[in-house]
């Protein structure tokens, strides 16, 4: 596991890099252009008819630095829940496996711990670091030291949990930029009514158009970002409900296969 961090560290920096670049050439050759040719259009057809209704348009919308912010951040996120949700898929085809190659109702007794124990050291460096099979080493293990059933459960048990916690621990990251995206968002509304304050002058006068493009720029970064906090925190949940069924289905395989055959 000490190996995996400096890549996924690794993984993380790029991801973001390439968010970065991929929705930044996105807002400058098409969103922001698009939104001043429209812009530039409602502007005229108000100029020719007092009565023009204005239409909403999607590049609009999403122009203004804060949303380019958000969809920098929802990139890196997902792509931090891809790498994440890989690993555990991983994980949980062990589960479809035979680790241990024992008969079906076979016993196991102790003269049997160091069969096993090479069997499970004898899988490839990845697949021996997962879950699934650090528990069936720590069962067995224990129990070949120990010579008792019970202790073989507990240890195997806290190895789920331990590594619970741990998958928990590390969604923190996405946690943050879910956290974050809103106050971004957030940022937008305040700079957005701070803006249209300082033109309350014009409005004065009757040129409203100041107020209400700033006014526009405060609700629809608020708009955007909620709208990716809602849909990112729904892949975060998935996310995590796939990590809880590979804790519990690997302490259920471990209970099953192991445990229960422990014989003195």
């Amino acid at each position: 596991m000490k190996k995996a961090f400096p890549a996924e560290f690794i993984y993380q920096l790029f991801a973001l890099l390439i968010a970065f670049i991929l929705v930044h050439a996105v807002y400058v050759t098409l969103i922001r252009p698009q939104a001043d040719i429209f812009l530039q259009q409602q502007a005229e057809e108000m100029k020719d008819n007092p009565d023009y209704v204005q239409r909403r348009s999607f590049y609009v919308v999403v122009k203004d630095y804060e949303q380019e912010t958000c969809f920098i951040l929802m990139l890196w996120a997902l792509a931090i829940l891809v790498y994440k949700g890989h690993a555990v898929y991983l994980q949980q085809k062990l589960l479809e496996r035979d680790l241990l190659g024992l008969p079906e109702n076979m016993p196991v007794g102790i003269e049997d711990t160091r069969d096993l124990v090479s069997r499970l050291q004898s899988l490839p460096g990845l697949e021996r670091e997962s879950l699934l099979p650090r528990a069936l080493l720590t069962a067995i293990e224990r129990f070949a030291a120990t010579h008792n059933v019970q202790d073989a459960s507990t240890s195997a048990r806290a190895v789920c949990d331990s590594e619970g916690e741990r998958l928990e621990s590390e969604l923190s990251i996405i946690r943050y930029v879910a956290w974050a995206i809103p106050s971004v968002g957030f940022i937008g509304t305040v700079r957005g009514i701070g803006d249209a304050l300082g033109q309350a002058n014009r409005a004065v006068t009757g040129d409203i158009t100041g107020v209400t493009e700033s006014l526009g720029v405060a609700f629809n970064s608020t708009f955007i970002a909620l709208v990716i906090s809602i849909v990112l925190m729904f892949f975060v949940h998935q996310l995590q409900l796939m990590q809880e069924r590979l804790v519990l289905d690997s302490e259920r395989y471990t209970d099953q296969w192991v445990v229960r055959r422990l014989k003195l």
